[in-house]
């Protein structure tokens, strides 16, 4: 028994399970991950699921992670989509256009990852539509970052796609694909009677003490089970791990060979590629002459390789470490040097020159340079950061060698590596590093998890690089490290003295009527500067707005409480953005649409927002968006359907623990004490709510607490706690005077009815309700069942009818069932009984599906629907075939009738007066 069919003993429950994938595929997709330690056996039972998926009728794409391409972006995606290439013609233009891009077929810059990634859906979806799929990846973890994101993009969508994933890593690498649709699975060491079985059958000589010796060394591995017998005797000087054992029992094997033999091993090893001939040449030119496949007799024999055609395989990933770290240094350089002179590639040959580099070559350091632009105009950023980093190292100016480590670490910083950011910035700290470029290692240095971290010294140190960039005519650096520095006020709390410095900066060194500053004043004085901001940002809503600016408006509205218009303008960010396929910002920016959708009461827009700004925060990596996303949909979900979100809104605050970010925590607080209010439970929303008024606390936020000033005054009404009220209220109305904030308005006038004596409400209330509330839904209908009630509680019956009609329609068109219920309440009590609400066919439906019902009844089709939603169009019709029979209907010309329009000021009622 060899080490491949070792490795399937005692694995029956993974055969099976994985079996069931292939099976039932044409049912449902799947993505499994599978884990496990050196020789455990995951690439035999990748083989097997070859062999099975074969056997199923399905078709068998594979691809295999090889640590010398780790710096070739795209390599993997290309090994294993090449054979579907005859297909690229069929694909929508963008996305054939991005697919080539990316495989370096044509010049083009390779466009935003995740359009790579709908592109390589698109691709294996309407293959698997001919035939179903198996995708099989070995050696995960060796995968270069671009193929292993778009691989995990793919994979997080492949429920509703005829495909199985399954791919395999080793432990001790961060896992490269995850996500909640893939299924991880570790492979455990065999059981003792498998591990008898195992050896027994492999080594059937061994007696009893060898036996017993072997059995404890492997310890359930099948690797070591099918190879340690080899070794023979007892060694007390061997390593002590079991990897290193497992390398030691391959290297023993070496010294038997021929030189010709080991020269082509070490070739191979090297260059991972597997293909038979280039290895013989460049054996060959490494001994000078001519090596033939003869010479790789000895090593099959002796079970280190597998010769398949044209292909060189190690037996085990294993074989391949030994033989590298068995060659001598000198031994290595020659072999490198062979391969440069005879591979086909420009950067491949780049690579193995650097390789053999052991002195400054600033040559090859140029040619680094240029294969790292190469990379990044194709969107390998991993790989582009690995060249310049290479190239810094072979460079002997001291000032072009901190020039190259800089650039290397801002790359590692767009990768998202604060490992690698770190030691980067550590290596170039010991050199002679300029004023200018020391600026420059203080921004990368700040730049991760925008600025939570340090938060005062690090907003002060933003702040003054920023100021010395607009001194040296910098501008556009300058905007970029004041944003930096602005964010960090809103995500966390610098101090007033920060604050004070980083504002004066801003409007000195910049132009204050661009919307790119006015979202820099908002995070930093959204107070201070209040009624300038809402004048500047209500006069730009009536021209054109590129997606940028128009973004950065959106988020300034946001956080001065204009959330209507917030909606407005990112409404128009977010279809620039899908059109540019810039999906890490638009998952930013659907997460803040859902926020603003919130509060206004739009609760179709912000669980549609909110639930695709999730999936796009899993995909780009996104926390602290991801959070936001999750406080929505919780509140959502409860307000609209009763659910209990606690589960929820405990990993939304474990998120903002983790980060530090008083924003994040007020946002858990603030939507808990929504979530309490639609309950009647308002001791709860009180205790919740509170907590973002006491400046001592960590869910403390400057900003977020008048949001909620409404909630908080209903809240102590109800449970007893007017007393305590007063004096908060006192506080906000200070701030209050210096901003036309709309919600702190509508707030503070909502409040103020409800906390005055009988002789002054019902003025306090027509004042409320005779603002403008029209694009304010769902604050309207609660300021008019509060007046409503009011007015019945004063035994004026007939007077309280009319509001609380309001209400009940607003709340029942908004689908918020317990409000609706209480307003109800309050109308039987009044003497006038209401119908029992009807939920709409729209309530059944998922975020997802309605959003895709949506556009589906604005007449696109499945492949528009599917770009826009960077989801397959074969997902999308399979979302409509489960959407029709909730709805009731049997064709999408049914669809727009079915689930009306979303509910606007139009269809949620008037003002009552």
């Amino acid at each position: 028994m060899d080490g491949i069919a070792a490795g399937l003993v005692g694995r029956d429950t993974e055969i099976d399970a994985l079996g069931r994938l292939l099976r039932g595929v044409r049912h449902r997709g799947a993505a499994v991950l599978i884990r496990g330690e050196p020789g455990i056996g995951k690439s035999a039972l990748l083989r097997h699921v070859r062999d099975d998926a074969a056997e199923c009728g399905l078709r068998v794409l594979s691809t295999t992670g090889a640590e010398s391409e780790t710096t070739l972006p795209f390599a993997g995606l290309h090994q294993l989509l090449r054979s579907l290439f005859d297909r690229l013609p069929a694909l929508p233009a963008p996305q054939r256009r991005a697919l080539k891009a990316a495989f370096g077929m044509t010049d083009d810059a390779a466009p935003e990852l995740f359009l790579i990634g709908l592109a390589a859906l698109t691709l294996i979806s309407d293959s698997a539509a001919d035939q179903p799929l198996a995708l099989v990846i070995d050696d995960a973890h060796w995968l270069d970052r671009p193929s292993a994101d778009v691989l995990g993009f793919v994979a997080r969508r492949l429920e509703s796609e005829a495909v199985v994933m399954v791919a395999a890593q080793r432990d001790g690498y961060p896992p490269v694909l995850s996500g909640p649709a893939l299924d991880e699975h570790r492979l455990e060491r065999l059981d003792p009677r498998s591990a008898e079985a195992v050896l027994a059958r492999r080594a059937p000589q061994l007696g009893p003490t060898d036996r017993q010796r072997v059995l404890a060394e492997a310890a359930g591995n099948p690797l070591a089970l099918a190879e340690l017998p080899l070794q023979g005797t007892r060694d007390d000087h061997a390593p002590l791990t079991l990897t290193a054992r497992l390398e030691d029992a391959f290297a023993a094997r070496l010294p038997g060979l021929a030189d010709a033999t080991r020269d082509l091993l070490l070739v191979a090893a090297l260059e991972d590629e597997g293909d038979l001939a280039e290895a013989l040449v460049a054996a060959s030119a490494l001994r000078g002459a001519e090596v033939t496949a003869e010479a790789l007799t000895s090593a099959v024999e002796v079970g280190l390789v597998v010769v398949d055609g044209g292909e060189l395989t190690f037996r085990h990933p294993l074989v391949r470490h030994a033989i590298r770290q068995r060659a001598t240094l000198a031994e290595r350089q020659r072999a490198h040097l062979a391969l440069a002179g005879t591979l086909r590639g420009t950067d491949r040959q780049i690579w193995h020159r650097a390789a053999a580099a052991d002195a400054p070559d600033d040559a090859v350091a140029a040619e680094l340079e240029d294969a790292a632009a190469r990379a990044q105009r194709r969107g390998g950023v991993a790989a582009a950061q690995a060249a310049i980093e290479r190239a810094a190292t072979l460079t002997a100016d001291p000032a072009e060698r901190t020039r190259r480590y800089l650039r290397a670490a801002e790359l590692a910083f767009e990768w998202g590596r604060p490992d690698v950011v770190d030691r980067l910035l550590r290596q170039t700290s010991v050199l002679d590093v300029p004023d200018r470029e020391r600026a420059r290692m203080t921004v990368i240095r700040e730049g991760f998890e925008e600025g939570i971290r340090d938060v005062r010294a690090g907003t002060r140190r933003l702040t003054d690089v920023a100021a010395a960039a607009a001194a040296d005519g910098r501008a556009d650096q300058a905007l970029g490290f004041l944003r930096a520095a602005g964010l960090r006020c809103w995500w966390a709390e610098p101090g007033a003295e920060a604050r004070a410095h980083l504002l004066q900066v801003v409007e000195q060194a910049l132009d204050p009527d661009d919307v790119l500053v006015l979202e820099v004043l908002s995070y930093v004085a959204p107070f201070e500067r209040g009624a300038m901001l809402h004048r500047r940002l209500r006069a730009v809503s009536d021209g054109p707005l590129d997606t940028a600016r128009a973004q950065a408006a959106g988020e300034a509205a946001s956080v001065v409480g204009d959330f209507p218009l917030a909606v407005e303008f990112l409404t128009s960010a977010v279809a620039g953005l899908r059109g540019d396929g810039r999906l890490g910002l638009l998952g930013r920016a659907l997460a803040v649409q859902a926020w603003s959708a919130l509060n206004v009461g739009r609760f179709d827009l912000a669980a549609t927002a909110a639930d695709e700004a999730a999936r796009l925060a899993a995909d780009s990596a996104q926390p602290l968006m991801g959070a936001v996303a999750l406080v929505v949909q919780s509140v959502v979900s409860a307000v609209c359907g009763a659910e209990d979100v606690e589960a929820r809104f405990a990993e939304a605050a474990r998120l903002g623990l983790q980060v530090d970010s008083n924003a994040i925590l007020a946002g858990v607080q603030f939507a808990r004490g929504m979530v309490a209010l639609d309950l009647g439970l308002h001791q709860a929303a009180w205790d919740h709510l509170v907590r973002l008024f006491d400046p001592a606390d960590p869910a403390h936020h400057p900003v977020v607490r008048t949001f909620a000033v409404g909630d908080l005054v209903e809240a102590a009404v109800h449970s007893g706690h007017r007393a305590e009220v007063e004096p908060v209220l006192s506080d906000i109305e200070v701030i209050a005077a210096r901003t036309p904030s709309p919600l702190l308005h509508i707030g503070l006038r909502h409040g103020r009815a409800l906390l005055a004596p009988e002789d002054e409400a019902e003025k306090l209330f027509d004042a409320a309700l005779a603002a403008d509330l029209g694009a304010w839904p769902f604050p309207r209908a609660r300021l008019q069942l509060a007046h409503g009630a009011w007015l019945r509680r004063c035994r004026r019956a007939a007077d309280s009818r009319a509001p609380l009609r309001a209400a009940r329609d607003t709340f029942d068109a908004l689908g918020t069932a317990a409000w609706g219920e209480r307003a109800r309440q309050e109308l039987r009590a009044s003497g006038e009984q209401s119908r029992p609400r009807t939920p709409e066919a729209r309530e059944q439906l998922s975020p997802q599906e309605l959003l895709i019902a949506q556009l589906a009844a604005q007449g696109l089709t499945n492949r528009e629907i599917g770009s826009r939603l960077y989801l397959s169009h074969r997902t999308v019709g399979t979302h409509l075939h489960r959407i029709f029979p909730k709805l009731g209907i049997t064709s999408r010309v049914a669809l727009r009738g079915a689930i009306g329009p979303e509910p606007t000021r139009s269809s949620v009622g008037a003002t009552v007066v």
